[in-house]
């Protein structure tokens, strides 16, 4: 990703004049489509991309629409919507935003989170489809599986799986890579010995 933005800020500097000569639109634009280019290559090279994910707890009320109160039906405004349990709407939600080149029919979600509760990861899985372009994900622990709305995980790791298994993108907490380290006593401080006079 970091070579993507690289290229993108190399590209602003050849577009733009930024204090330095004006080049001619002739020169500009070979360099452009060679970004273009370059940038599609890697952009597609993984088919599947996580823009973001952010964890948080959503209480049900950030759920209602307006729309609900007419008809009765949940309103998603696009995004599909995951729960542990579908009849309770409060709990904590990974929102994920991914953005693929072809439209997949079925792909796994995997997420494994170390909770407040247990120091064991516990795992769910969530079938899902991608459509292409960008799209918003939300899959949370809701109801009697999250402890509450001060809760938060200790660590986490999102897997998306295609339907034959194999790994499409991943992304993990921090503290998920850290390894178990034993604590070590403190070093003691060796004080000097005092003389008595």
């Amino acid at each position: 990703m970091n070579s993507l933005h690289t290229l993108a800020h190399n590209m602003r500097l050849a577009l733009c004049c930024t204090g330095r000569p004006r080049k001619s639109l002739f020169m500009r634009l070979p360099a452009f489509l060679l970004a273009l280019t370059l940038g599609s290559v890697t952009a597609s090279a993984a088919g599947v991309e996580i823009i973001r994910l952010l964890p948080e707890y959503m209480p049900a009320a950030s759920f209602m629409r307006v729309s609900e109160y007419f008809n009765g039906k949940e309103n998603t405004r696009g995004a599909t919507i995951l729960r542990t349990q579908p009849a309770s709407r409060d709990g904590f939600y990974f929102n994920l935003r991914t953005k693929t080149d072809t439209a997949i029919e079925l792909a796994w979600i995997e997420l494994q989170v170390i909770s407040p509760a247990s120091t064991e990861p516990r795992t769910e899985s969530f079938a899902v489809s991608l459509p292409r372009g960008s799209h918003l994900i939300r899959f949370g622990f809701t109801g009697a599986d999250w402890p509450g709305p001060k809760a938060a995980p200790v660590a986490w790791k999102l897997r998306l799986l295609g339907a034959d298994g194999a790994e499409l993108a991943t992304q993990q907490s921090y503290l998920w890579s850290k390894p178990d380290s034993p604590v070590s006593p403190a070093p003691s401080v060796a004080t000097p010995a005092t003389k008595a006079e």
